[in-house]
């Protein structure tokens, strides 16, 4: 080839251009970005709409109709999904995976303001916020405190905070596991109705105080100055000086009817690691940027931070990205020295000259496809790392090719020289040509669609450029240094290993290819079967979408019985705190009760709020293996399978887009009755079959309200709104949030009115509760409204306007995810639903429905250029097949490693 010839003939030049391969190749490796996972940006987007007291009925007609209408009319629409629940609706809105992510952002953002005023007034707010795969959190860190109070433990994690958004690769910064600091005013009731002070006016008089209202400006002379007004609280002694009332001519203040004091607000969230009590603050990423490079910024700030805790704090810094990411490229670096120790075994026939020459070829090819893959945008993930050490086992092919060919015409009497560019130049096109077929046959990976095309991009694109870069090697860089390096041999058929290798092939290869080639039939027969033996076992290794993943690390999900109080929660946390402690394995563990843990999972989210739910995150040492993180597992799901009180639920991490569950039954129809009864229905019909596990059905329970029915009449007549009787209510169940102010040092707290802790309403008291008229005058609740407990759903959900129930599972370990879902699409099948009402599968059926299609195109193109590139190498379509026929017997191989390594067909193998 001509380009081998003028690297061999130039070689001052292609040395240059040898060094400064290494040279950007190196700089690129330390500077391009890393990150643990592949940034998927998709068109998806939240709506949270906040509406105080109402149902989800009425919120569902009021809010959640109007909006569907609305946002369904956008172009490029997939579908929106809403849960709607008691006082809060919220709109998962998907547009068409190529849709632009900010262009629709502006669009959605536009059309939802557009109806901001056909909605109720009293709609508190409105949200609409963009999902960012760069929003997990990459460290989690830990204050741990038995007897530390609260304030010196928000102390010092706000002092924590303040240190890590110094660094300007870190965003997001929060604290978790520490309730707000407020201003608390406990209204004592007997007072105020002895002295008939209105709620109303205390509040009022409260919120008229916090009021900052712009004075403007005014000129004197040739200068403006701006008029800044005294309103807003500065201390706690003004607000328990405010005059609330007066009443004889004699002014009463909040002091005098009220206790305030600054205090911590009611506790929603209890955290715990290693179930010792703590705080943990915790830090995402920005986009774009090398992890290892912000750990080194982030680190010394934390080793410096906990030399100045006191002694009864300790700062644990458990959870960190980036050493995930380390690992794996350490893994990297393992796989290359092992590549280069065989390569070197290898080509021990060779000589040592040509193992080195071949060698160079390795780190030389990564550090060219490196560029590549920087140039693409594609960073340093865990699957373009995956990619490249498959790329190991492929990219000295060529180079090994080359200097064998080199070496045969250096034995034939050939000069270095000359051999160096005959032999090149015999291969060449069968090089490039072997390169392209390898190219084309991971094409189709390259263009799978949706989220999952772009979740697995990185790999084959790893690939392709780590072997088109070994090509470029193998036909410039390796002739030159073989026309340098290489020395003529002293024996024509080579050294001893060579003649050693020779005789061995003679021995055995040689007779069993004989043999073969004297009963062609029967040979071609004996393949045949093992290609078709192998075909039987597809169904035995099955398929999944994405393999789980294969970190040392797990959560456990305890749900408790609906309203279940934070207390009986986290008491069984503490259980499962004690169950998971016994085992050795476990490193850390991190307890959430009342809310999920921080997100550190590209695709899990944190659990809302929530009473009746707690999650623990389980990091295992790091030495554990996949296998024995899988029994570790088990071993637990087997100890909290009976367990009475809760439903725990221990789940591994899974890769790619993220899913419901494996196994999703969605059932559409009008009336909620029906659908509670088939979703009843449909959840015994997973639970009796075989291989599912954690199935989950929302609207298995009603939860029970209490209903305050009021009497319009004796309302009226006694001169009180319902309104007052709802902030009365409101009042003296959760509290009234007047506003908020900012004291001399800058610290924002909330201002709360309420009822004193131990005075808090229960059900045998919240009869008692007085509500004042117009005058002040007290009337006690029961006199003008009843008090009732009824059943509600807990919430509504919507899919592309249709009311739905999703009901789900997951595997357990041993079934196949495919082999499951078929048997429940059988069932699903032979049910019989009433008119207007329909199922649909989701979870890895629609996923993998949505990453397949038009894949068929994208296989019939690359067939077609398969066969195409063998046509132009071999000339005939009797060669083409000779090579084609390679194929099944690769199949062979690839079925049977998949079945004893126990893994399923998926993307990734």
């Amino acid at each position: 080839m001509k380009i081998s010839e003028y690297a061999v003939k130039n070689y001052q030049f292609t040395l240059i251009m040898f060094l400064m391969a290494v040279a950007v190749g190196l700089t690129t490796l330390f500077t391009m970005p890393r990150s643990e996972d592949p940034e998927v940006e998709s068109p998806q987007f939240s709506v949270i709409v906040v509406y105080p007291g109402t149902s989800p009925k009425d919120m569902e007609e009021l809010v959640v109709d109007p909006m569907e209408d609305k946002i369904n009319e956008l172009e490029d629409m997939k579908r929106v999904r809403t849960t709607i629940s008691d006082g809060l609706a919220v709109f998962r809105v998907e547009y068409k995976y190529e849709s632009d992510p900010d262009e629709k952002y502006q669009e959605l953002v536009r059309e939802v303001n557009s109806l901001r005023a056909e909605l109720p007034k009293d709609v508190f707010s409105i949200d609409i916020n963009k999902f960012q795969p760069s929003d997990v959190n990459i460290i989690q860190i830990a204050l741990i405190s038995e007897n530390a109070s609260r304030s010196k433990l928000k102390l010092h994690a706000e002092a924590l905070k303040d240190e890590l958004e110094k660094v300007p690769m870190l965003k997001n910064v929060e604290v978790q596991g520490l309730p707000e600091q407020i201003v608390r005013i406990d209204l004592r009731l007997d007072k105020i109705a002895q002295m008939n002070i209105p709620l109303d006016a205390i509040t009022q008089s409260l919120q008229s105080e916090m009021a900052n209202i712009p004075g403007g400006s005014i000129e004197a002379g040739s200068k403006a100055f701006s008029i800044k007004t005294s309103g807003n609280y500065t201390n706690l002694d003004e607000i328990k000086n405010t005059i609330v009332f007066a009443a004889n001519g004699k002014n009463i203040l909040l002091r005098d009817v009220a206790d305030a004091y600054v205090t911590f607000d009611e506790t929603t969230h209890i955290t715990r690691l290693n179930g010792h009590r703590c705080v943990f603050v915790i830090a995402a990423q920005k986009s774009g940027l090398n992890i290892t490079n912000t750990q080194k910024k982030y680190k010394p700030i934390l080793e410096s931070f906990a030399q100045k805790l006191p002694s009864n704090i300790a700062m644990v810094h458990h959870f960190d990205q980036a050493d995930n990411v380390n690992g794996r490229l350490e893994g990297l670096g393992k796989d290359f020295l092992i590549a280069i120790l065989l390569v070197s075994i290898t080509l021990l026939p060779l000589g040592i000259r040509a193992a080195s020459v071949v060698m160079i070829s390795i780190p030389l090819s990564l550090a060219i496809g490196l560029v590549l893959l920087n140039l693409l945008g594609i960073s340093l993930n865990q699957l373009s790392i995956v990619g490249l050490v498959v790329a190991l086992g492929l990219l000295v092919d060529d180079s090994i090719v080359v200097v064998e060919n080199i070496e045969r015409w250096m034995r034939e009497g050939h000069s270095r020289f000359d051999a160096t560019i005959k032999a090149t130049r015999q291969i060449g096109l069968a090089v490039v040509g072997c390169t392209v077929t390898l190219i084309i046959a991971f094409m189709p990976l390259v263009f799978l669609p949706e989220g999952a095309g772009d979740f697995i991009r990185g790999l084959p694109l790893a690939v392709i450029m780590a072997v088109l870069s070994s090509m470029l090697v193998s036909i410039t860089v390796i002739p030159f240094l073989s026309s340098r390096i290489l020395k003529d041999h002293g024996h024509t058929d080579g050294n001893i290993f060579m003649r050693g290798l020779q005789k061995l092939i003679h021995g055995s290869y040689s007779i069993v290819l004989d043999k073969a080639l004297q009963r062609p039939v029967l040979t071609t027969i004996i393949a045949g079967v093992i290609f078709v033996g192998s075909l039987q076992l597809f169904p035995v290794i099955g398929f999944g979408l994405f393999p789980a993943s294969e970190k040392p690390q797990f959560i456990i999900n305890t749900i408790t019985p609906l309203q279940t109080n934070l207390e009986k929660t986290d008491s069984i946390a503490h259980y499962v705190d004690e169950v998971v402690s016994r085992i050795p394995e476990v490193n850390y563990y991190a307890t959430n009760v009342g809310k999920g843990n921080p997100r550190v999972y590209y695709n899990v989210t944190q659990e809302n709020e929530r009473t009746d739910f707690a999650q623990t995150f389980v990091q295992l040492k790091d030495d554990v293996s996949p296998k024995k993180k899988l029994e570790i597992i088990n071993q637990l799901r087997s100890a909290f399978e009976n367990y009475p009180d809760a439903k725990i639920e221990v789940k591994d991490f899974e890769q790619g887009p993220p899913v419901v569950a494996p196994v999703e039954i969605r059932l559409f129809g009008d009336n909620l009755d029906t659908l509670r009864t088939l979703a009843s229905n449909v959840e015994q019909l997973l639970k009796q079959t075989e291989g599912t596990l954690y199935v989950k059905n929302p609207v298995s329970n009603l939860k029970s309200d209490v209903r305050v029915v009021i009497n319009q009449e004796k309302a009226r007549m006694t001169g009180i709104n319902t309104v007052d009787i709802d902030r009365t209510i409101r009042f003296a169940v959760a509290g009234l949030n007047l506003g908020s102010f900012s004291d001399s040092e800058g610290e924002d707290y909330n201002i709360f009115i309420t009822t004193p802790k131990k005075e808090r309403a229960t059900m045998a008291s919240l009869n008692n509760i007085f509500v004042n008229t117009r005058s002040g005058a007290p009337v006690p609740l029961e006199q003008i409204a009843e008090l009732k407990l009824e059943a509600s759903q807990v919430s509504i959900d919507h899919y592309n306007k249709t009311r739905m129930v999703s009901v789900s599972a997951f595997v357990q370990k041993g079934y196949l995810n495919d082999q499951v879902i078929s048997d429940v699409v059988a069932k699903m099948e032979h049910m019989k639903l009433p008119e207007g009402y329909r199922f649909m599968m989701g979870g890895d059926v629609e996923a993998s429905n949505e990453s397949f299609g038009g894949l068929g195109t994208i296989i019939i193109i690359t067939v077609f250029m398969f066969v195409a590139v063998l046509v132009l190498m071999f000339k005939t379509f009797k060669s083409m097949l000779i090579v084609l026929s390679v194929i099944p017997l690769g199949i062979v191989g690839a079925v049977l490693a998949l079945l004893f390594s126990g893994n399923p067909l998926s993307f990734v193998s």
